[in-house]
């Protein structure tokens, strides 16, 4: 079993804590909370550098190892780090519990060093037309991110 963890800040007061677990090759699971989110749907993504040198701008991307499109968790066509939305409450939290095999621990494509970056407005899962839909999701400004790191 491998255990990893991403502590996430923001700029608006947004906190929280990720933990990602994996079993030897089966999928990622992914539990956490956040807080200090504006209520409703957020974006969530794995970006792919876990460089925080500049906040959340220096992240990078969304991690991508194989080069396809923006999408939705359970579509076959997305990036790897695509984790749809969190949907915070009207208290600002949200509980999160994802499983995912697009994002292991071990392997070349192991998003250990990596970031999770929560985002400003929801991801519209590269199926809102707009230009950055199949890029991005549309998900706005980044308002906190945490980079994966080993847990003990």
């Amino acid at each position: 079993m491998v255990k990893v963890v991403a502590v996430l800040t923001g700029s608006e007061g947004v906190t929280g804590t990720v933990f990602f677990s994996q079993e030897g090759d089966g999928p990622t699971s992914v539990s956490g909370s956040l807080s200090g989110l504006k209520p409703g749907l957020q974006g969530f993504h794995v970006h792919a550098l876990g460089d925080t040198t500049n906040g959340c701008m220096s992240t990078g991307p969304h991690f991508n190892p194989t080069g396809k499109e923006h999408g939705a968790p359970e579509d076959e066509i997305r990036h790897a780090g695509d984790l749809g939305n969190v949907t915070a409450g009207e208290d600002g939290t949200v509980s999160i519990t994802i499983v995912d095999s697009q994002i292991p621990l071990t392997r070349p494509n192991s998003v250990v060093g990596r970031a999770v970056v929560v985002h400003a407005d929801p991801d519209d899962l590269g199926k809102g037309g707009h230009e950055l839909s199949k890029t991005t999701g549309n998900a706005g400004g980044r308002v906190a991110c945490g980079v994966i790191g080993l847990q003990a």
